[in-house]
């Protein structure tokens, strides 16, 4: 039996996820087209509840518990966007939430955790030293953990944003979707698997923390080694669900640079006149910068968030 998600699992996803969540719209540019030769197609969770995808598997984590587990609360770690995700959604749901946060996340992300309620428990900034506090806290309080993107339910949650993306537009050739704990593409690729017939997934990555590409072309999982990139939520590890997942269903991995990341960003922002985060921007500059073979073909991209510090713009 597989130990992924399988097509029932991703439909009850959609079900429970469509009463909480936005149905995001997808957007489209001809200055992009024109630039890239191809067709894109722009699914747009920086409109998400919280500002990005994470909260599509939050809220499918949170509102799958029973009643006596919901009881105990959940628990995460988490920097930023799955914090907001899994504290927004335990509100919804009238439950209590821990948030374990580093002390290095952003003072604006810590205080939108404690504005949706949850309790807030600073750490050192290791993963090491989140790992052993959210242990703590699961093993005292007994809460239910919910991972960022290893959890199968997250997982799950994730792939709706694709199943959404493949209703509303007809004949995609390429989903592209940025990868860092590889819980958005893992299930996007599992989204393509099930509900469309010759769709190729490729995952976006930074060059500076390219932990994903090298365990997906390497054949074992590689950890980071001092990730160093403006796309703050791709620092993250692939784990023992996503990384099998990835290897199984998506076509490629491939890299693009720094500066290509913030040029993405910034046209983005001028043409489109919409706000990304540096993680948004990642496929957009594989397109851009013709690291993936999509002249002429249809080409839907996951805009996976627009959480940005109005104050720290890389430009």
């Amino acid at each position: 039996m597989e130990k992924f998600p399988d097509k029932k699992t991703l439909q009850a996803a959609f079900e429970r996820v469509q009463q909480y969540a936005h149905r995001t719209p997808v957007l489209t540019s001809d200055t992009m087209n024109r630039l890239t030769g191809a067709k894109l197609f722009f699914k747009c969770e920086n409109f998400q509840k919280g500002g990005a995808f994470k909260f599509r598997g939050a809220v499918n984590s949170v509102f799958t518990l029973t009643d006596e587990e919901s009881a105990r609360g959940v628990a995460t770690h988490s920097s930023g966007n799955h914090a907001q995700a899994v504290a927004l959604a335990a509100r919804m749901r009238g439950i209590p939430a821990v948030i374990v946060m580093p002390e290095s996340a952003p003072q604006v992300k810590v205080n939108a955790v404690k504005g949706y309620g949850a309790e807030v428990i600073m750490c050192p900034s290791t993963l090491k030293d989140r790992e052993a506090t959210i242990a703590k806290v699961v093993d005292e309080r007994g809460c239910e953990f919910i991972h960022p993107s290893n959890d199968l339910r997250v997982i799950a949650g994730q792939a709706t944003a694709a199943m959404e993306l493949l209703q509303d537009v007809e004949g995609v050739d390429i989903l592209a979707a940025p990868v860092g704990g590889g819980g958005l593409l893992s299930g996007t690729s599992l989204a393509a698997r099930y509900f469309s017939s010759s769709l190729q997934v490729t995952g976006c990555e930074p060059a500076r923390a390219d932990d994903a590409y090298r365990s997906y072309y390497g054949g074992t999982l590689v950890m980071p080694e001092h990730p160093d990139t403006i796309a703050d939520g791709l620092k993250t590890s692939l784990g023992s669900n996503t990384f099998p997942i990835i290897r199984e269903n998506v076509g490629a991995i491939v890299l693009v640079e720094e500066d290509e990341i913030i040029e993405a960003m910034r046209l983005v922002w001028e043409r489109m006149k919409i706000v990304i985060e540096p993680s948004s921007a990642v496929p957009v500059a594989a397109l851009l910068n013709k690291k993936i073979d999509a002249a002429g073909k249809r080409v839907g991209i996951i805009l996976s968030g627009g959480n940005v510090d109005l104050g720290k713009l890389p430009w």
